[in-house]
């Protein structure tokens, strides 16, 4: 039986290879691309979205284009040297020949969940704007949505936007607010399990062995994402985003806990903090599942052999 699910996203490196990833799953029935601001700004992670998709052979996959802006706060982007100038690393991507569709991601996302309830996943590894705004326009999309699986957050670990947050709640903390307390079943995979999932220059060369756009794209696409890396004494990129699929097809390798998990969006030096009550303390009930500790090498080993097969489909 195969999940259905929904990409919400603002590609960025790590993005791209979660679609790739989801593509050469067959747990997996992707639905559709929702794009957000974040990386680099709504015209770029559109068009990246697009232009992966139309890499892979997957051009029929609809994609929505979403929010500009945060609820809130100022846009707030990505450094260059992260993801590169146009988000996907040295990569260049094909022109796609489709386009998004003619509406907007919010008012897809309601329309798609409200038509099959409980059905479909989404799966928000960008900003959480899209999501809360959907939230808030349609109390129905609450209570019809299966679960949000939501790359984001730091609880043990420090951020990577700053030293308290990570980027994608960093980007929109009021959005984070409003998602964490909604009800909706939510898994977080936050960076304390991330940065346990390190794609290293020896695993990419693996990849890129076979001749395929694919492994060319990997390669390209990551070259700016490990220098990055490189130069804060990390050996490998590590795959944020596409470890939320891990829920689906590897869920062995997770280890959540139950845990009250709030944000800080005050605007101050902790804007963007995700705080979780790890003893309790508040006697608040919990309000979503969070990885805490991961197999991160066996999860590496289950993307390179996804990609290889999804290599050999689409070879030169």
């Amino acid at each position: 039986m195969t999940s259905k699910i929904i990409i919400d996203t603002d590609p960025g490196v790590d993005d791209a290879l979660t679609f790739l990833l989801a593509l050469a799953s067959p747990e997996i029935q992707l639905e559709a691309l929702t794009s957000v601001h974040g990386n680099i700004g709504i015209e770029n992670t559109t068009r990246n979205a697009l232009s992966v998709l139309e890499l892979a052979q997957a051009s029929h996959i609809p994609v929505a284009r979403g929010c500009e802006v945060p609820l809130v706060s100022p846009l707030y982007k990505s450094d260059k040297n992260v993801h590169g100038k146009k988000g996907v690393g040295n990569a260049n991507l094909p022109e796609p020949k489709s386009k998004v569709i003619n509406q907007h991601a919010i008012d897809f996302l309601i329309e798609k969940v409200n038509a099959q309830p409980n059905q479909i996943s989404i799966f928000p590894i960008g900003p959480l704007t899209n999501i809360a705004l959907a939230i808030r326009k349609d109390p129905e999309f609450v209570k019809n949505v299966k679960e949000l699986v939501i790359m984001g957050g730091s609880i043990k670990q420090g951020g990577n936007a700053t030293p308290l947050a990570e980027f994608n709640i960093f980007a929109d903390a009021h959005a984070a607010h409003v998602v964490f307390h909604t009800g909706i079943p939510i898994k977080l995979i936050p960076l304390d399990v991330t940065q346990q999932c390190l794609l290293t220059a020896k695993d990419i060369e693996n990849i890129h062995q076979i001749n395929s756009p694919i492994a060319r794209f990997i390669k390209d696409a990551t070259d700016v994402y490990l220098d990055f890396y490189r130069k804060h004494g990390i050996d490998g990129c590590a795959l944020h985003d596409p470890l939320t699929l891990a829920t689906i097809i590897a869920p062995e390798l997770l280890i959540f806990e139950n845990y009250y998990v709030g944000v800080d969006f005050s605007g101050g030096i902790s804007n963007g903090h995700t705080f979780a009550d790890l003893m309790n303390v508040s006697k608040k009930p919990a309000n979503m599942q969070v990885a805490m500790n991961v197999r991160g090498r066996d999860f590496i080993d289950l993307f390179i052999e996804r990609m290889k097969d999804l290599c050999q489909n689409i070879s030169s």
